[in-house]
């Protein structure tokens, strides 16, 4: 029982953080590795498999909430485009490739060297002074309201930006929403490319990581693994949509006090 439990804890954990401005590493870090830790209870392969099962529910979730782009984009089913102007592939693609090409590049220096939580605790810091500058410094008046005026050299520093969220608790969404304010988005738009361009890159991460740790699922671990995707579908879900509907309004600042606040309590309590 108390297996199912953590599951459902990390997965509300994950639910939640994935696609908010916070680090869901950070959270995680705080919850597991120092609270549950899950690794007592299966093996560390099988624990880091779990993360990876939690994050996919957290990606079905926001297939779901974008459905209507996904078929768009892949010209499966077209919206209504008033205007005139769409999010197109190609504008995701360029987004999307800066962040790709160097965490491909990059990927054993990032998991030997940045994965500590002391090094989480400054990309939670730095992260939170990068999304309160986007706050100060983005323009009054957005280019882009929407995120089909985004053109092609916003979605180039939307993804040139998203590069340093390699850095572990910088925040996927935290960097690219704040370079897409500071590119010209609103906040609403930069919010909405944010997402879209997660499930990509988090389902071709979290592919690979199937892949290699395959013999990891077994019957035994099912349970765990299914009440942890279920929870964090569900939560992700929920945040997705709350955040979405309060993201022009409050903007990043509260998120931002919030991370600093986070890296605080883990230093001094935790560290």
């Amino acid at each position: 029982m108390w297996e199912i439990i953590t599951a459902v804890i990390l997965g509300i954990v994950e639910g939640l953080t994935e696609f908010a401005p916070v680090s869901s590493t950070g959270h995680m870090i705080l919850v597991d590795d120092i609270l549950l830790k899950s690794k007592e209870l299966y093996s560390e392969p099988v624990a880091n498999s779990f993360k990876v099962v939690i994050q996919l529910g957290s990606i079905l979730a926001a297939v779901i909430v974008f459905k209507d782009r996904f078929f768009d984009l892949l010209q499966i089913k077209k919206m209504q485009h008033p205007n005139g102007q769409r999010l197109t592939l190609g504008l995701v693609i360029t987004g999307l490739l800066p962040a790709a090409v160097l965490g491909f590049l990059f990927e054993d220096y990032i998991d030997t060297y940045l994965f500590s939580a002391h090094r989480v605790l400054v990309g939670l810091v730095l992260g939170a002074l990068l999304m309160i500058a986007a706050d100060l410094f983005g323009p009054r008046k957005p280019k882009a309201e929407t995120v089909d005026q985004i053109t092609y050299k916003q979605a180039l520093t939307i993804g040139l930006i998203q590069c340093i969220s390699l850095w572990p608790g910088f925040s996927r969404s935290g960097s690219t929403i704040s370079g897409g304010v500071l590119a010209g988005l609103s906040h609403r738009a930069a919010s909405d490319f944010t997402f879209i361009m997660a499930v990509p890159i988090m389902a071709g991460a979290s592919g690979l990581s199937l892949i290699k740790n395959w013999e990891h699922f077994t019957i035994d671990v099912l349970p765990f693994f299914i009440a942890g995707f279920i929870s964090a579908f569900i939560f992700a879900l929920l945040a997705i949509r709350f955040f979405l509907q309060l993201i022009n309004r409050i903007k990043l600042t509260p998120f931002a006090i919030y991370r600093i606040i986070l890296a605080i309590i883990i230093y001094v309590f935790f560290l």
